[in-house]
């Protein structure tokens, strides 16, 4: 069983910076693909944010997010960020950190059997 543990998340301004951390104790954390999904306060499911492949080499990204956010992993340390830039409204949610063995499908909820609790990002204006 997979256990993630997200912090870093808060309250900031529009246009600041926050980095997320997703820690996954006691695990090979190499075995497992991992994501960051969020879902916003009026959104009944959550939205593809961000994913990195195993060894770090492929990121993926959604398009409201790319060229701002940016996912990495330090493998050694069994975690993985997202590092938030030039945060807008929008980006208001619960952030979720997600965990899969597998790539097919690295953008859909469904791949991923590990989640997070959640950590809330609330930019004002």
């Amino acid at each position: 069983h997979v256990q993630l543990e997200e912090s870093g998340g808060g309250l900031v301004q529009a246009g600041d910076t926050l980095t997320l951390a997703c820690v996954a104790p006691g695990v090979t954390f190499i075995d497992y693909v991992m994501a960051w999904f969020r879902q916003a306060p009026e959104k009944e499911s959550k939205g593809f944010v961000a994913a990195i492949s195993w060894t770090g080499a492929t990121t993926y990204y959604a398009d409201s997010v790319k060229g701002r956010f940016t996912i990495s992993r330090e493998n050694a340390k069994n975690t993985a960020y997202l590092e938030m830039n030039n945060l807008k409204l929008d980006d208001t949610a619960v952030y979720y950190c997600a965990a899969a063995q597998g790539a097919d499908g690295v953008r859909s909820e469904a791949q991923y059997h590990y989640w997070g609790q959640g950590t809330q990002v609330t930019v004002s204006s």
